[in-house]
């Protein structure tokens, strides 16, 4: 199954978000993790480049979901893209550590807000170790990046 697939998954059935929801949160996660590719000079396919331009440019700015509650979501996607470039930053001038590995899981802020949004704040609070449990890099696998860097 695909990291995405996954998401999707988890997004459908343990946080119950409507389909127009995790569309747009695939579509920001999926570029987000284009971007990252291009930042770190890792190959990125035709297919995942033009996916992104579009999704960027088009798709996302017309999903329903976003129409409703981008005036919530866009301060923390403005966050997420702030905490991504400290990240990066750190790692390029060899201060990777624990701080900076945390400050690139700024994406499950984002869908926090959304189940938050979705689903009222009681609920978001029982389910927060959840969200953020979808984080996928192990700290330990972080790290290696950077052994031969």
């Amino acid at each position: 199954m695909t990291a995405s697939a996954w998401l999707a998954e988890n997004f459908r059935t343990e946080f119950r978000l409507p389909e127009v929801a995790i569309e747009w949160l695939l579509m920001l996660w999926q570029a987000t993790q284009t971007f990252d590719d291009v930042a770190d000079g890792d190959p990125v396919s035709r297919e995942e480049l033009d996916a992104t331009i579009w999704n960027t440019l088009v798709a996302m700015n017309r999903n329903e979901f976003w129409l409703l509650h981008q005036s919530t979501l866009t301060p923390i996607v403005a966050s997420m893209i702030l905490k991504w470039q400290a990240s990066d930053r750190a790692e390029r001038v060899g201060n990777a550590d624990a701080k900076s590995f945390v400050w690139r899981a700024g994406y499950y802020d984002v869908v926090l807000m959304v189940v938050q949004l979705l689903h009222g704040a009681e609920v978001a609070i029982n389910v927060s170790d959840k969200v953020m449990a979808l984080y996928g890099e192990r700290y330990e696998d972080y790290l290696k990046e950077f052994e031969h860097a």
